[in-house]
């Protein structure tokens, strides 16, 4: 799951390529997987859904430069999908049109959508219903064979516990925690586009100030990748935190909204969901599974996924 919202437009095309060559470019294949083939359009109309919001504000010169920076990125995880799947395939895995429609139901039921609004947010992400449907189904149907061959084969034990315990002294608790949110916005490779960002945070925290919700506006801005979790960060130490966020928070009450500020990584715009005490060390000893859970199976996806490369036929031709 850099994590993201590109626009592309058939007046795109007829501003930067005559009809022959536009055409050329849509219906070229960029790469051959195994007997699947990737088409220009496929890969642009991907980076096209995922960029980040961001990217809408640039000039068409600027887009065209982010599309060619990012197209090889984008190729590369769209080989990675198309593997996925391929061989989710090999396994007979399915996604039935019950489990499609429950996955639905249950997104539409965590942001208290209605039919209408479900529909409507589509259309501003720029899809329709079957590209949305085709999408969530691969989706899950990659999750699936992820569980199976991946995930459900990463076993933890407690001498393993204690050794993580032993090397990451950060997970026997520091003192009060914080509980965030964040609407991200990811430092521009171009010093140029600083003050492009500046403002486009100002203005989301505008919008915060006179009252839109928070878990909307993270969905609509956000650059960071839980951005689909209302950009909830989780709780994490006082003494983990940048020296930044500290600053931020110690004028923060529960409930209060941070202006901007910028860190390494770019420019936060933080919400104080809850204040806690010290770790337990039952609690700290869980969070050291999860994070050490979730080491091994970082590790052992990017073993498996260079596995699945290594045994397929590869042709790029970008």
């Amino acid at each position: 799951m850099v994590k993201k919202k590109f626009i592309i437009s058939c007046l795109f095309c007829v501003l930067f390529f005559s009809p022959a060559s536009a055409a050329y470019l849509l219906d070229r294949v960029v790469a051959i997987v195994n007997q699947e083939v990737i088409t220009w359009s496929e890969l642009y109309r991907s980076m096209e859904t995922d960029a980040m919001p961001g990217v809408r504000t640039l000039s068409e010169e600027e887009r065209m430069k982010v599309f060619k920076e990012n197209e090889t990125g984008f190729l590369e995880s769209l080989i990675n999908i198309k593997l996925q799947l391929q061989e989710a395939k090999e396994y007979g895995i399915k996604v039935s049109d019950a489990e499609l429609k429950e996955a639905i139901d249950n997104i539409k039921n965590k942001y208290k959508m209605s039919e209408i609004q479900f529909q409507e947010s589509l259309k501003a992400e720029g899809y329709s219903f079957d590209e949305y449907k085709k999408r969530l189904r691969e989706q899950i149907i990659i999750s699936k064979l992820v569980n199976q061959q991946v995930r459900n084969k990463v076993l933890v034990t407690d001498q393993d516990i204690d050794a993580f315990i032993r090397d990451n002294k950060n997970f026997e608790g520091s003192g009060e925690r914080y509980r965030i949110r964040q609407i991200f916005f990811k430092k521009p490779a171009d010093a140029a586009d600083r003050a492009r960002i500046e403002e486009l945070s100002r203005a989301v925290y505008d919008k915060i100030m006179q009252g839109q919700d928070f878990d909307a506006l993270v969905r609509e801005y956000s650059e960071g990748p839980n951005k689909n979790t209302g950009g909830d960060l989780g709780f994490i130490d006082k003494g983990s935190l940048a020296k930044e966020f500290s600053t931020a928070l110690s004028e923060m009450r529960v409930g209060d909204v941070s202006k901007p500020f910028w860190t390494d990584a770019g420019i936060h715009i933080i919400k104080l969901e809850e204040k806690a005490g010290k770790k337990s060390p039952l609690e700290s000893r869980d969070d050291a599974k999860t994070a050490l859970n979730n080491k091994l199976f970082t590790e052992r996806y990017n073993a498996w996924i260079k596995s699945l490369r290594e045994r397929a036929f590869i042709d790029i031709r970008l």
